[in-house]
């Protein structure tokens, strides 16, 4: 979905805004300014939850034979903020939620992986073409994503809000909340799909409608609110609570609903059987529960992993 007309040109100044501030969390400046930016930071958990990782042999013989004969797995993952993944100062080590789970099952599943860096809304048209094996960037598991996709979860997290500290919202509940307000989210994510499908509720209520305001980088979104040219921000549950944690001026509004997270693979992959069993078996073994701990996210573990659960209802209101 694209952006709405009024927001396109913020979705292309964003790219512009945030290389600035990924110059300036590397150069010393003002830590609040490159906290939501997915650009190095110096205060990430570093702990390794991952390496004792042993093989699952009933797991890998799930896969295809093709697949273990070659050893390998190619995996896109998209780079936005922590806890999900992003880079360690030295600018080029990734880390995060989805860098310890993908490495974890493969592991356990004796493969290689194969790991590129991939703009969030590009990967799952890349996964239908072939190009990867599997994608990672907290792929929400929506109704509409299972027509053409196949998921492993891993995770649940969500859809939330946050807003500047000075804000009089409260909580958002329902989306009419929104009429009249600018709201800073990220292309191509559940978010903007969620708030363009309601968009002409607050004309039905005889309301001024909601701005969207689309971007490309997270860093962008969160300066959009700092600098009062957003309302809101909607966005990753973990996401908004790690971020504004670290942002002075901001709080964590509420959630707004929750989503299984997952592997993406392309749809009637013969992959998912292997990628359920290693993550079970990794839940068996306490390594998933290290990894949340890592994280701070132990509020979004799951009871076991599933291949393309229904998506989770929306509010009804």
């Amino acid at each position: 979905m694209s952006p709405h007309p009024r927001t396109r040109t913020a979705a292309v100044l964003s790219l512009a805004t945030a290389a600035v501030l990924a110059l300036a969390g590397c150069s010393g400046g003002d830590p609040a300014d490159a906290a939501p930016a997915g650009a190095a930071r110096d205060d990430l958990p570093t702990e390794d939850v991952v390496s004792g990782v042993r093989p699952n042999e009933a797991a890998a013989k799930l896969l295809p034979a093709e697949v273990r004969a070659r050893g390998t797995i190619a995996l896109a993952t998209s780079v936005g903020a922590p806890p999900g993944t992003t880079y360690l100062p030295d600018g080029r080590t990734l880390v995060g939620i989805d860098v310890d789970f993908s490495t974890a099952v493969a592991k356990a599943l004796g493969l290689e992986l194969k790991r590129e860096t991939a703009g969030f809304e590009v990967i799952l048209p890349a996964l239908g073409g072939g190009r990867y094996d599997v994608g990672t960037g907290n792929f929400g598991v929506t109704e509409e994503r299972r027509r053409t996709i196949d998921f492993v979860t891993y995770v649940n997290d969500g859809q939330g809000f946050a807003v500047r500290s000075d804000s009089p919202l409260k909580e958002i509940t329902d989306l009419t909340q929104l009429c009249g307000l600018k709201v800073a989210t990220g292309a191509g994510t559940t978010f903007e799909q969620t708030l363009e499908k309601n968009r002409g509720r607050c004309a039905a209520a005889g309301k001024k409608p909601y701005e969207v305001n689309v971007f490309s980088e997270n860093a962008a979104v969160w300066l959009s609110l700092r600098q009062g040219r957003s309302d809101v921000v909607m966005s990753t549950i973990n996401g908004l609570r790690y971020a504004v944690g670290r942002q002075p001026g901001t709080r964590f509004l509420n959630e707004y609903r929750r989503l299984d997270v997952g592997f993406a693979f392309k749809k009637g992959t013969p992959l998912a059987p292997a990628f359920r069993a290693a993550v079970n078996g990794l839940k068996a073994d306490g390594t998933y529960d290290r990894i949340l701990r890592k994280w701070g996210i132990t509020g979004s573990g799951i009871a076991e992993s599933r291949i393309s659960p229904p998506e989770i209802p929306a509010p009804t209101k």
